[in-house]
């Protein structure tokens, strides 16, 4: 008779240590259930697609070594309305864990790659979605302080769902990720506090939510910044309203997106500095591509406030 099976006999002929051995029995197997529902690890890293490298960066940094970020639009000098994907990106996004998509129209080829790429096991993010907006709102949601907070967490419960066992780790890097942001949110706290109501214009919609965060007071015609947005040239009325905008002196600092350069709007960035406006270029995507979401966004507040404090001193 094996050791087992006498401990077992000469328990169950006790009453009192039947009991025993039932209690016992009935905890162990309660402690193996346990264990099967705790989360395991993700065998290897998670494969993660962003479509474009702000959100990429910001996946990245979330992820750590626990990610494989791939972004697909990272040219600096291209403008990410009008990517075509090719056919490495569809194999990016057949083979995802998660892919990041900005969505509201921005890039409408990474739906048909989803759509063309099926994948059982993928998850997607798409942020117009998380933050309930749809076409034809403005997508330019990486210039929204709140939002960025929105998404980034919503990456890291994206992460924690595919891969629950390395829970902590992502909570952790989340924590390393909102103090990373604490330049970039004080920033915009001065700007804010110093410049509130200040009147600027942009060449287009790309700093519409960043105005309202920092509270400048955004005075460029709507028509001309939607319209140049969306490749379209802007109606005349509102040129012509922009240009008296600016040689009437009401803007105090022009705003001008780098990556959407028309001759319209090289024509209203010549005006602003004939008339010895400041003049300040953005970016749709990371300049330079290789800095963070962070310190790409600080650089840019940073020339901000130096221009409306250009301004300020030349009045």
């Amino acid at each position: 008779m094996e050791v087992a099976q006498v401990v077992c006999a000469i328990l169950w002929r006790n009453p009192m240590r039947k009991f025993a051995v039932l209690l016992f029995t009935s905890a162990l197997i309660g402690a193996s259930a346990g264990c099967g529902n705790n989360p395991t690890a993700h065998a290897g890293s998670l494969n993660v697609v962003a479509g474009e490298n702000f959100w990429g960066s910001i996946a990245s940094q979330l992820g750590g070594s626990k990610v494989n970020v791939q972004t697909v639009v990272t040219d600096p000098n291209a403008d990410p309305h009008e990517y075509e994907s090719n056919t490495n990106d569809a194999r990016a996004f057949a083979e995802a864990d998660l892919v990041i998509l900005n969505g509201a129209g921005y890039d409408d080829w990474g739906k048909k790659l989803l759509d063309a790429n099926a994948s059982s096991h993928r998850q997607v993010l798409n942020v117009a979605d998380l933050l309930g907006k749809k076409a034809g709102d403005n997508p330019h949601f990486w210039y929204d302080p709140g939002s960025v907070v929105k998404v980034a967490d919503a990456i890291t419960a994206k992460y924690k769902s595919i891969d629950g066992g390395n829970a902590y780790f992502f909570d952790q890097k989340q924590t390393d990720f909102a103090t990373a942001l604490q330049p970039y949110n004080g920033r915009i706290a001065e700007i804010r506090q110093k410049f509130a109501g200040v009147k600027v214009g942009a060449t287009e919609s790309i700093f519409v939510y960043m105005a309202s965060a920092l509270n400048l007071n955004l005075i460029s015609p709507r028509e001309f910044m939607d319209a140049v947005a969306e490749g379209n040239d802007p109606p005349t009325s509102s040129v012509v309203e922009f240009q008296n905008q600016i040689t009437g002196k009401q803007v105090k600092v022009l705003i001008y997106n780098v990556q959407t350069a028309t001759a319209v709007t090289t024509n209203v960035r010549h005006l602003a500095q004939a008339n010895d406006i400041p003049v300040v270029g953005v970016s749709e995507t990371l300049q330079p591509e290789t800095v963070t979401f962070q310190d790409w966004q600080l650089a840019q507040l940073i020339a901000i406030e130096n221009a409306l404090n250009a301004d300020a001193l030349s009045r």
